[in-house]
């Protein structure tokens, strides 16, 4: 984990947030969103993987837990601050140079569509420096590589312990190909966002 002192340098440049999450993902998700308020100002957008064919109620779900606006990310809509997306299923979501998102539906990456590492590369591309990539729970290698990208183009990186995830796959196959900015427990995970809230707001 950073400094301290950078952490705040650091945070203070994140422009926005972009997760991914598998087994177990649900409860690792409201654990680290659960304490943000209204005061939250930058834009959230999270690849959960859910079984195919099922129409998804994430938004609803969260959107009744969470003090944060939720809602499933529309093709072609541009991204408004202080609200958290979940991807559609069935399509890989996208976020373009122009801050809006894209839907396609491109072979599947890691049996996975929408996949983590096709969110996180895009986000990477838009975003640069001020993108945070946050990686949880889950059971297969999606969102490495992604995470990957996001360090490369100089965004911060954060990956859930897998001691402390239940499924530790997906943080495992993180911490093979880079070493994260942070490596937290949800709690912990939890923490950096209210951080970053209290420095955004």
């Amino acid at each position: 984990m950073s400094d301290p002192l950078l952490q705040i340098t650091d945070l203070q440049r994140v422009e926005a947030v972009v997760v991914g999450a598998s087994a177990g993902g649900v409860e690792a998700l409201m654990t680290v969103f659960g304490a943000l308020t209204t005061r939250f100002k930058l834009p959230v957008v999270i690849v959960l993987h859910m079984p195919d064919g099922h129409r998804s109620q994430l938004a609803e779900v969260f959107g009744r837990r969470l003090a944060l606006p939720v809602k499933e990310a529309d093709d072609k809509e541009s991204i408004v601050p202080g609200t958290l997306y979940f991807a559609a299923p069935g399509y890989h979501l996208s976020i373009e140079q122009d801050r809006s998102f894209s839907f396609s539906r491109e072979e599947r990456v890691h049996y996975s569509r929408p996949s983590i590492d096709y969110l996180f590369a895009s986000a990477a591309d838009a975003y640069g420096s001020r993108l945070m990539g946050i990686l949880l729970t889950g059971a297969n290698q999606d969102g490495a590589a992604g995470l990957l990208q996001i360090q490369r183009q100089g965004g911060l990186t954060v990956v859930q312990d897998p001691n402390d995830a239940r499924v530790a796959t997906m943080p495992e196959a993180a911490l093979a190909l880079h070493q994260p900015d942070y490596l937290l427990s949800l709690q912990g995970i939890g923490r950096l966002l209210v951080e970053l809230e209290r420095i955004t707001c």
